[in-house]
């Protein structure tokens, strides 16, 4: 097989991350390019690949106006700035990993897949859910019809209190006008993954939801404006104190959520950051406006049903999914699924974990597994040059799930109904 030349577009989290995949497979894939403005996680990113010189930039549109040097392009910037170098790396030949969600509004989404069909190359979406062992066997199982025809599908997905405060409150995510919906940020591949479960186009949804607790009218008496100077900070359960020095960095983990803090990963340097950065206000004095819950109901073809539960209010669990079939019935965890079978009224347990009965470290953990398979297929379609054998979240079926975000977020807004 040859080897896959990739450029990282954005080197945060997500886009090293998916970098990660070359360092366990170097026979199949090179970074050989990156674009990112800020200095450390550039530089840090030239190091660990090597990148000659010439192909270090700043700024995407510098690294388009060059000649084609690459296969395929990982798109990891802010959710905000995915249109622009979709569409212009597309129309250069490049194939592209683009991180979700494909676009802040409908618009820029059939920008992106029209480019992607005009200039025939390949598009996979981050809807790493897809590619979990977990999600593979649940379809596996479903396809088989041991459980029958699938009438109705529950599927929560536990954000977790101090995820929530971290990206939602405090962090990137936390206001629609720098970013997007919560339902679109976060869930965006939960709605993409019931539709894949389901297997039928959805025709009607439904929602609700709103910011109920993290507002200024909810901020205990007497509690200052940050963590680390405020009296209330020991009762607190969104205490950044709490949450990033004294449950992570005195435990010499360094790992995120604290490495997207700062670059200076000692108990020092988080102290510091807590003390002086965006991470340390207090969660009830931030300028969030995304939702902290939210409810989709989803009518798809044949009358199948399904529901959807984000809430903040829970602990940083794996997502839950309930689903009922004419012959009997699945739930599932991430890690495992259970079956029963309404004939012979048994139960059977089958477990997902990866070989060694853990989720691996890194990529391999990565979304129990997501970020490896759609690395693994991504690379597999670039060297084929046929992404419909290996990627089953291209930008159609991307798409469709996009639109039907955006038609639950009208039907929350305006208390309606929305037909797709």
């Amino acid at each position: 097989m040859s080897v896959v030349k990739l450029i990282v577009i954005g080197a945060g989290s997500r886009g090293t991350g998916y970098a990660g995949y070359t360092a366990l497979h170097p026979e199949q894939a090179q970074v050989v390019g990156v674009a990112e403005p800020r200095e450390f996680y550039r530089n840090k990113m030239v190091s660990d690949y090597n990148i000659p010189p010439e192909n270090v930039f700043m700024d995407w549109k510098e690294l388009a106006e060059r000649e084609k040097f690459a296969d395929a392009v990982i798109i990891a910037t802010q959710d905000t700035m995915h249109v622009e170098p979709a569409v212009a790396f597309a129309k250069k030949g490049y194939h592209i990993l683009l991180e979700k969600p494909m676009a802040t509004n409908e618009q820029d989404c059939c920008r992106i897949a029209e480019a992607a069909a005009e200039n025939k190359i390949i598009l996979s979406v981050c809807h790493v859910l897809r590619y979990t062992p977990y999600t593979m066997k649940l379809k596996e199982i479903i396809d088989s019809g041991i459980i029958g025809d699938v009438v109705n599908i529950q599927h929560l997905e536990p954000v977790g209190y101090w995820h929530q405060a971290h990206s939602f409150v405090r962090g990137n995510w936390r206001k629609e006008s720098e970013s997007t919906p919560m339902l679109l940020q976060k869930a965006c591949h939960d709605i993409d993954w019931l539709r894949y479960i389901m297997d039928t186009p959805c025709v009607k949804v439904s929602s609700f939801g709103n910011l109920k607790h993290f507002r200024k009218e909810n901020k205990p008496q007497g509690a200052g404006s940050r963590c680390m100077d405020c009296s209330c900070e020991a009762q607190c359960p969104y205490s950044a104190k709490k949450i990033y020095i004294g449950n992570r960095a005195e435990k010499d983990d360094f790992g995120w959520p604290n490495n997207v803090l700062t670059s200076d990963l000692t108990v020092q340097g988080v102290t510091e950051a807590v003390r002086d950065g965006p991470y340390g206000r207090c969660v009830y004095e931030c300028d969030n406006d995304v939702v902290d819950h939210q409810v989709v109901n989803m009518l798809f073809e044949d009358g199948k049903t399904a529901s959807f539960t984000m809430t903040a209010f829970t602990e940083h669990l794996s997502r839950k999914t309930h689903i009922f079939g004419t012959h009997g019935s699945l739930y599932g965890d991430g890690k495992k699924i259970e079956h029963f079978d309404f004939l012979t009224d048994k139960h059977e347990v089958i477990d997902t974990q990866l070989s060694d009965g853990s989720i691996a470290a890194g990529i391999k953990g990565g979304h129990g597994g997501g970020d490896y398979g759609i690395m693994k297929n991504f690379i597999a379609s670039v060297v084929g040059d046929n992404g419909s054998n290996c990627i089953s979240s291209g930008p159609q079926e991307s798409l469709e799930a996009h639109l039907m975000v955006f038609a639950a977020e009208k039907a929350r807004r305006n208390g309606i109904v929305v037909e797709l």
